[in-house]
């Protein structure tokens, strides 16, 4: 099997948007590319659809031919993929506050439980609150399969249309209630305080996030359900490149005052549509279009979105600060540094038990089907 280009390039630049964006911990990228790491919290987004079209294949699929769910296989082959990095990340946070980008930090259980996002105190304990939406990713990892499991018992194109439109329309009502009667009576009186209550109740629960990957599973769907479809909307790249773009700038544009109200309620289902048509166009990017690197970095990028505001702050403190660096000189640094780090991460935690659930697969049966992979 081959991985595909197109979804390799996307998670990539997911990675390094998101990265951009969180340079603001030591000083931000400079004034001429703030337009571009301004908007870098859109990669998550972008990593939700991935999640939700990948994942969304993997338990649909076999589901589609009548198998049972493999929830056991699933649950395994998801802890080994997710926690050995995690941990061995949150040790470094709990064990050395010297090396954290600030110096709060929530209590170790909220994190092992997965409710950061749903506890979190942003206003004093910001250290390793980018795991919120690992703990969006992990409640969706608990509740799909089941849910799953229960729409293709009796397949209907109208329960599970209703059922969509449900989750995008709570989702949205639940951001709307919260700006008008949390965040509409502090914006005057205290910028601050209204900041934080768009954090704490918009932008991580998880009841309020699951857009993007709602819009992965019903790319998921569409793909197995309705395979005529799919093969012609891939046939089309011209219209969704057209679609794709006026909907993504629509959502840029909707977001230039990404606190305001209809941002908050409207945005994010935009955002996550247009997010879906470019993962749609990549599934179908030939492979001669393989852009060099792209592999490697996606391949990595988990263990970077785990590891880099520790690299970002160890290269800012240890490298920076005493040799007085600044300009291109000092982003190259932080590159290196960042890459190094992730790379770290990867090949001695997250690969070595990533190679281990392959050989108990190899012993156990044949491994879930991937959407990320071309026959």
């Amino acid at each position: 099997m081959q991985r595909l280009p197109g979804l390799d390039l996307l998670r990539s630049w997911a990675i390094l948007w998101v990265m951009l964006f969180h340079s603001y911990i030591v000083g931000g990228v400079g004034e001429h590319f703030s337009w571009l790491s301004n908007y870098g919290w859109m990669g998550v987004d972008l990593f939700f659809v991935l999640s939700g079209y990948l994942i969304g294949y993997q338990l649909l699929a076999p589901l589609a031919r009548g198998e049972p769910l493999a929830w056991r296989d699933f649950y395994r082959r998801r802890a080994f993929r997710i926690l050995p990095a995690f941990l061995a990340v949150l040790a470094v946070y709990l064990a050395f506050p010297l090396l954290r980008e600030a110096p709060g930090l929530q209590p170790a259980w909220q994190f092992l439980s997965f409710t950061l996002n749903l506890l979190i105190d942003y206003q004093h304990n910001r250290a390793f609150s980018h795991a919120w939406s690992l703990c969006v990713e992990e409640h969706f990892y608990l509740l799909f399969p089941w849910l799953a499991f229960w729409m293709t018992r009796r397949p209907s194109m109208g329960r599970a249309l209703a059922l969509g439109l449900g989750v995008v329309a709570f989702g949205m009502i639940v951001r709307g209630y919260v700006w008008l009667h949390d965040m509409a009576p502090l914006r005057e009186v205290d910028g601050p305080a209204f900041g934080l209550r768009f954090v704490e109740g918009i932008y991580y629960p998880t009841w309020a996030r699951l857009d993007g990957l709602l819009a992965g599973v019903a790319l998921a769907a569409l793909r197995i359900g309705r395979p005529q479809a799919w093969a012609r909307w891939q046939a089309h790249r011209g219209r969704l490149l057209v679609a794709g773009a006026a909907l993504f700038a629509l959502a840029w544009w909707l977001f230039g005052e990404r606190l305001d109200f209809w941002p908050s309620v409207l945005g994010y289902p935009l955002l996550s549509l247009s997010l879906a048509i470019w993962v749609l166009l990549a599934t179908s990017l030939p492979a001669r279009w393989k852009l060099p690197g792209a592999d490697w970095l996606a391949r990595i990028s988990y263990s970077l979105y785990l590891s880099h505001k520790l690299a970002l702050h160890a290269v800012a403190t240890w490298l920076l600060q005493p040799w007085q660096m600044h300009g291109m000189a000092a982003f190259a640094v932080y590159a290196i540094g960042v890459l190094a780090v992730g790379a770290a991460l990867h090949y001695a935690v997250e690969r070595p038990f990533l190679r281990w659930r392959e050989r108990i697969d190899a012993r156990r049966s044949t491994p879930l089907p991937s959407a990320a992979a071309a026959p």
